[in-house]
């Protein structure tokens, strides 16, 4: 039985180890207190912060723990509700209150006395947090909050009937790998008619979250939502101007590289075009990967990969064999995608997946576990606000296991099937470069046309679908393909969460390169780097693991050659 990853103590002097962190009659009296208490010198400056942090460590383990049982069971209304109750009633008074926190902190006299090594980065993020607060958005906040959960009980509703069973949209994954066409586009077009049957659902759930987002710009005195975005998540190292240049480079280099892998597809499986349901089949005719049955087979291969990558990396691994740390089987009434939350007051991770029992399970079990090694090498970290490095870095941990675990997939498959398997990996990583500048480029139009209509936005999709998608017929398939982006949850969940992966997969395809290199030194550049958490700007994170933070067209140009040799190499 391996060790269980043993929980931090909870009990400070300031925090109590049995707080309620969802009881603000518990919560509220801490806060104050950090609010009264007197700043004599440096030291009582860095003593509120370590304090703030254990507090804001409490609050942050109970949504977490909320949040999770809200997705593991969108069906149950007991805990749908408890959820909700938090974000109606806990979050207004927590925004409040980390604002006057925070304003009390960038405005103290002895701020710029601290070690700006050490406090620099979370100084500028609560400077900008200030500058950015409007009380009056807070109650909207709430309301974008509650749309993101109704988006997500929508999807995780969703279900049809196939092969005489009710089938959950993950579960129809399978069937687009069949090597019969008739299946493959009957399940195509039994997903695609369910989403339909929603399609006006999800868009007036849209319509009020852009609405929403346009006020809570307005109110605070910024040109868009755009603006808004990037300072509240922080951007201060890259703008817009250089997410168009990322979207440039992959239109350029790219895109002609997916289109030269579509036309190799269509020619080996005979096609005289190809159709959305040919694009996860197997063009050889070759029978569907089928890596694992059942969660434990997958936990136990994962295991398997990462004491072989590195026995540190398995024994990591290992402590979330027990304790409530994954969810991983797709069913009905669990919310649709994958995620790793870090329960921030034991600094626990836990990974949440709809596993089908399909290579890209694999894949997502890989990758949210190298989230899992972040939250876990950073945990030692006392300011919880550095335990969360940004998500463009944060993606180069899990987007780098992905890459690294080519060489052990025969933990899963034999080795003519790894080789497939790391052929469709490396395709993918292509379309996923393709796929985020779709999305990023879709959501600077969508927020930088405030008034725009439901139809305007829905042309535009489809010019940038035609620009960056798959070389395919949509002939006969106008209305799935206009509401193709309904899938995508982080345009409703998470407004501008998506660039990040373009750029954390350039990071992560630069560690692969050094991997195959020098596996050793790979494994001390990624373990060192994580232990960073957020503590250091971005730029320096990517520089502590080798790489250079750069996604401009001549870095894509580079990494893609580099996958494009490599899969020259790999079997059909």
């Amino acid at each position: 039985m391996p060790a269980l990853l043993t929980a931090y103590p909870t009990s400070t002097e300031f925090v109590p180890a049995d707080i309620d962190g969802t009881d603000w009659s518990q919560i509220g009296p801490l806060y104050q207190s950090l609010l009264d208490r007197t700043i004599k010198c440096k030291g009582c400056l860095e003593s509120l912060l370590l304090d703030r942090s254990e507090l804001d460590a409490s609050v942050g383990e109970a949504r977490a723990t909320l949040y999770i049982e809200m997705t593991r069971h969108t069906d149950d209304e007991s805990i749908k509700s408890a959820y909700l109750r938090f974000v109606e009633e806990m979050d207004p008074k927590i925004k409040d209150v980390s604002f006057k926190l925070d304003r009390l902190i960038v405005h103290c006299p002895f701020a710029d006395e601290l070690d700006q090594a050490r406090y620099g980065v979370l100084l500028r993020g609560l400077d900008a947090d200030v500058k950015l607060f409007r009380e009056e958005n807070i109650e909207l906040e709430v309301e974008e909050t509650k749309l993101g959960q109704e988006y997500s009980e929508t999807c995780g509703a969703m279900t049809v009937e196939f092969d005489g069973e009710e089938k959950t949209m993950p579960q129809m994954g399978p069937y687009m790998q069949e090597n019969d066409r008739d299946v493959r586009e009957q399940a195509f077009h039994a997903v695609a008619d369910r989403r339909l049957q929603d399609a006006e659902k999800l868009d007036a759930i849209f319509d009020k979250m852009v609405k929403l987002r346009n006020t809570i710009a307005d109110n605070a005195d910024l040109d868009d939502y755009r603006a808004w975005a990037f300072l509240a998540k922080h951007r201060f190292d890259y703008s817009p101007a250089t997410c168009e240049s990322f979207h440039r480079g992959v239109h350029e280099h790219a895109v002609p590289l997916m289109h030269s892998m579509n036309a190799h597809r269509r020619e080996a499986m005979g096609l005289d075009v190809l159709r959305p349901w040919d694009l996860e089949v197997d063009p050889c005719g070759r029978p569907p990967l089928r890596p694992f049955n059942g969660g434990q087979e997958l936990i136990d291969g994962a295991s398997g990969i990462f004491h072989r990558m590195d026995t540190s990396l398995g024994e990591l691994f290992d402590t979330m064999r027990e304790g409530d740390a994954l969810d991983l089987e797709s069913r009905k009434g669990k919310a649709p995608g994958g995620y790793q939350y870090d329960r921030e007051r034991r600094r626990l991770p836990f990974i949440f997946m709809n596993a089908a029992g399909l290579m890209r399970d694999v894949d997502t079990m890989v990758h949210e576990a190298g989230h899992a090694f972040h939250s876990m090498l950073s945990r030692d970290e006392p300011l919880v606000a550095y335990r969360h490095p940004p998500i463009e870095f944060a993606e180069v941990a899990s987007m780098s296991m992905e890459l690294i675990a080519h060489p052990f997939l025969d933990e899963f498959l034999s080795e003519e099937e790894a080789g497939r398997a790391r052929r469709k990996h490396l395709e993918g990583v292509v379309g996923t470069l393709c796929w985020v500048a779709t999305i990023d480029a879709f959501q600077h139009w969508i927020y930088t046309h405030p008034h725009h209509t439901q139809d305007q936005r829905d042309i535009y999709w489809l010019e940038l679908h035609a620009k960056f998608g798959p070389d395919v017929s949509w002939e006969g398939l106008e209305s799935p393909r206009t509401k193709l982006w309904h899938r995508q949850l982080h345009l409703f969940e998470v407004p501008f969460y998506y660039i990040e992966y373009g750029i954390a997969q350039l990071g992560a395809l630069q560690m692969w390169m050094i991997y195959r290199e020098d596996p050793k030194r790979a494994i001390e550049l990624y373990r060192s780097a994580l232990q960073l958490g957020g503590s250091r700007p971005l730029p320096e994170l990517f520089e502590s693991a080798g790489l250079v933070f750069d996604f401009s067209p001549a870095i894509i140009e580079r990494l893609l050659g580099e996958v494009e040799t490599e899969l020259a190499s790999l079997p059909a």
